[in-house]
């Protein structure tokens, strides 16, 4: 998922590195804002755009489309056929054949990161 910040002129110059130092305070604000482990998977460059150089912030996590769009319930099946799901419930340690995940609000800690960091 890319989140993209701001266009600036060409490479090397002051704009070029206020567009880094901008770009670096947005990545580390959506690590922040980032929900679980994916702040770990923010990553950040300037790239050539069409219009100048462009900062941008790309996070790799494979459930980051979850996050940002939510979800509706669900179900949730073992990956084995005829397996089990284990998980911990008050301390316990409960085995079934599904769970009922019931769904999670979208958030867009990407476009939160960007607005924080303007």
């Amino acid at each position: 998922m890319r989140c993209e910040s701001i266009q600036a002129g060409s490479r090397g110059g002051r704009v070029e590195r206020k567009l880094r130092e901008r770009t670096a305070r947005v990545a580390r604000i959506a690590e922040a804002e980032a929900p679980g482990s994916m702040g770990r998977y923010i990553s950040w460059d300037i790239v050539e755009g069409p219009s100048g150089l462009e900062g941008v912030i790309i996070c790799d996590h494979p459930a980051v489309r979850y996050a940002l769009d939510g979800t509706r319930p669900h179900l949730i099946r073992p990956r084995r056929r005829n397996g089990v799901l284990r998980f911990m419930v008050d301390g316990q340690v409960v085995y079934s054949a599904y769970a009922r995940h019931p769904g999670s609000r979208p958030n867009n800690f990407l476009a939160r990161a960007l607005r924080l960091g303007r």
